[in-house]
């Protein structure tokens, strides 16, 4: 059996939907380098939401949010992609002029197509399926309000990378985007470990409608012991949350090590209080 994975492109993108127009968009089909057979796919437009604080992706279930699903008409919904090519799936989103305003949202989910008839080298063995969200807004009264619920970071850790986390919630009727910028300093040097000049420390979070996110974001790349002082800054909906604190890195072993020597001091000190007891004992009786 050949490499049968693929990849889709763009994993996401977004609309502005104005309610009796036509928008067109595109999603490309790549059969990386390395794959040995054909790629037979076939597209597909389902629903999008999402379950749960930690966003489990649902592309089954129909609701009010995922009326687009029947405005999108994919162009060619089968195909065909050779090893080291792509292909584009062109699709058209017509919206009707009764369409709610807010928030809506589906997939263009791509999948291997195992009811593709051929006897050459077309890969149809097993089912692979990855999915392209599409974020949408259709215009009319939006509602904006959320807030910004945790923002928390740990004082002690054991190992790295130290996970900070963070709960956003969005009340409203369309999806907001929540902007975190994160910051750490050596405590003692001041020496500025994170944004680095690969990473800016920024990142953003999509909050769906109605929903309440669990945001978990790890740092790594930093001393395996020391005190280093991290700042998360929330940015969302108007509001802004600061979160600072000094977190001690001290590993397991560094903490056996430390015990160890400190018992060690303990010891040698008892042991030489009880010697100079003895010895100071002696010396009285020796005059006695």
């Amino acid at each position: 059996m050949g490499n049968s994975s693929f990849t889709v492109l763009p994993m996401s993108q977004r609309f502005f939907l104005e309610p009796g127009e036509t928008y067109t968009g595109e999603i490309t089909v790549v059969n990386p380098a390395d794959a040995t057979e054909d790629f037979a796919y076939q597209a597909a437009v389902t629903p999008y939401s999402v379950t749960e604080e930690d966003y489990t992706a649902d592309l089954t279930t129909d609701h009010n949010r995922s009326m687009i699903t029947k405005w999108i008409k994919i162009d060619e919904p089968t195909g065909i992609v050779a090893p080291n090519e792509s292909r584009i799936i062109k699709f058209t989103i017509t919206v009707p002029e009764n369409a709610p305003s807010g928030g809506q949202y589906a997939t263009i989910t791509v999948a291997s197509n195992n009811n593709f008839q051929s006897s050459g080298s077309v890969s149809v063995q097993n089912i692979f399926e990855i999915a392209s969200v599409i974020y949408a807004n259709v215009a009319g009264e939006t509602v904006h309000s959320g807030e910004i619920l945790e923002n928390n970071i740990p004082g002690f850790v054991t190992i790295i990378p130290v996970r900070l986390t963070a709960s956003i919630s969005n009340n409203g009727n369309v999806h907001e985007d929540a902007t975190f910028v994160i910051t750490v300093s050596d405590l003692f040097t001041g020496r500025v470990i994170l944004p680095t000049e690969e990473n800016n420390g920024q990142y953003n979070e999509l909050i769906m409608p109605e929903t309440t996110k669990q945001i978990d974001r790890e740092v790594s790349n930093l001393p395996t012991v020391g005190i280093i002082k991290i700042n998360q800054t929330i940015y969302y909906n108007g509001e802004v949350s600061i979160a600072e604190k000094n977190v001690i890195i001290c590993p397991i072993w560094f903490m056996i090590l430390f015990v160890t020597i400190l018992i060690s001091v303990i010891v040698s000190v008892i042991m030489i209080v009880r010697k100079h007891k003895k010895n100071k004992k002696t010396q009285t009786n020796v005059r006695s």
